[in-house]
């Protein structure tokens, strides 16, 4: 798990840039999920075969879809794969106004097929340490300009450096808490 048959290409990946598209296939647990007019609302990882971790506050529904292998939310390809959601497990101590306990699993009805463009990522272990300064890679169709009426078709990458908890508060303030991750830098970001 996590290691992509297509590699990634990642321009900012020793400095901070604005998102940029993705190589089509090198984010291979990267899932698209979507209401039942295809409309993609939220983003997620395929984890297993079987299930999707997604954020909670993305509110899905059973009656949503689990689009795997997609890049370009206009022209679908072959190598998408539309699946059901057989349940929704959301975390019961998800709070809105805290933003703690922030995660949903997804059961998928069918398992996804695996190939070189649709492949689980791993999870960390408990016990792993993400200090700051690290850099990570957020990836999504999240939109690329506060001003956009409408989100990029492609699938969208930024690399972003990992901030410690002190760093995220000055930001954040109280609603961060020590079992977060926080990320970011001037003019990037995973959401807008």
């Amino acid at each position: 798990c996590g290691v992509p048959a297509i590699a990634p290409v990642i321009r900012g990946y020793n400095r901070i840039v604005n998102g940029e598209p993705a190589v089509p296939g090198s984010w291979p647990w990267q899932v698209s999920l979507q209401r039942h007019n295809g409309f993609h609302f939220c983003g997620g990882s395929l984890i297993s075969k079987n299930w999707v971790v997604t954020a909670a506050h993305c509110g899905v529904r059973t009656t949503d879809t689990v689009v795997v292998g997609a890049y370009d939310q206009d022209l679908p390809s072959a190598d998408e794969q539309k699946l059901a959601i057989e349940k929704v497990f959301k975390n019961p101590r998800f709070n809105m106004l805290t933003i703690r306990d922030d995660i949903t699993l997804l059961k998928l009805a069918t398992p996804a097929r695996l190939s070189a463009r649709v492949s689980p990522v791993c999870l960390p272990q408990a016990t792993d340490d993400f200090p700051g300064g690290m850099t990570c890679v957020t990836t999504g169709w999240g939109l690329t300009d506060p001003n956009a009426s409408e989100p990029p078709a492609v699938l969208q990458q930024v690399a972003l450096p990992l901030l410690t908890n002190a760093q995220c508060k000055q930001y954040w303030g109280y609603r961060i808490a020590n079992v977060m991750v926080c990320a970011g830098a001037a003019g990037a970001s995973s959401c807008m």
